[in-house]
C-alpha cells in the first residue's frame, strides 16, 4: 500500500488479469459454425441458433455442430450413423453453449435440465448450465423435471425428450 492506504495503480492491471482469468475460466474455445453448417442430426442451419450451439471437435481440426445438446447426444450415441469417417477416440472437445452466460463451456462438465417450460430449435431440449446452483435456479424457475450430468445422458433417452417422456 502506499501512502495514505491507496494501492499502487500498477497492481490493478495484475489484479484485472487475474480477474478475467477466473471468471473465463469454464469458457472454451472451439470453432463456430459457418453460415452453411448444418447439423448433421437434424439437418438445420446452426448458425441461425447461436445461444443452442453445441460442438463436437476433432484432432484433425474438423468440427460438427449441432443446433442444440439434444441432437449433440443423439449423435454421440450413434456416432458411425452420423460420422463414419470419425472416431470416439479422436474427439479433443465436446463443448454446449451456457443457457445463462452463453458462453461455450465443457459438455461433460455441464448440468443438463430436462422437462423444462423453455423449449430449443427441435422443442424440448437439454439445457446446458455451467453450476450445478444454476441448474438448480433454472429447474426451479422452470417446472423442470431433472437435472443430469454427461454421463448420465443413456442413449434412448434424447429420444425420450423429443416425445416429452423423460
Amino acid at each position: 500500500m502506499l501512502p495514505g492506504g491507496r494501492y499502487s495503480l500498477a497492481l490493478l492491471p495484475l489484479l484485472l488479469f487475474v480477474w478475467v482469468g477466473l471468471a473465463s475460466a469454464q469458457a472454451l474455445v472451439v470453432p463456430k459454425p459457418g453460415p452453411r453448417d448444418l447439423c448433421p442430426v437434424c439437418g438445420m442451419l446452426v448458425s441461425k441458433y447461436p445461444n443452442w450451439v453445441a460442438t463436437v471437435h476433432y484432432r484433425d481440426g474438423h468440427a460438427h455442430h449441432f443446433d442444440g445438446a439434444k441432437d449433440m447426444f443423439k449423435y454421440l450415441a450413434d456416432l458411425p450413423k452420423y460420422a463414419p469417417n470419425h472416431r470416439r477416440q479422436d474427439i479433443v472437445t465436446i463443448a454446449v453453449t451456457d443457457y445463462y452466460n452463453l458462453q461455450k463451456i465443457d459438455a461433460k462438465q455441464a448440468f443438463y435440465v430436462i422437462g423444462a417450460d423453455v423449449f430449443g430449435p427441435m422443442g424440448h431440449e437439454f439445457i446446458p448450465l455451467a453450476t450445478r446452483t444454476d441448474a438448480e435456479d433454472f429447474l426451479r424457475e422452470h417446472k423442470g423435471k431433472k437435472i443430469l450430468r454427461f454421463d448420465e445422458v443413456k442413449p434412448d433417452l434424447p429420444a425420450r425428450v423429443d416425445d416429452g417422456k423423460f
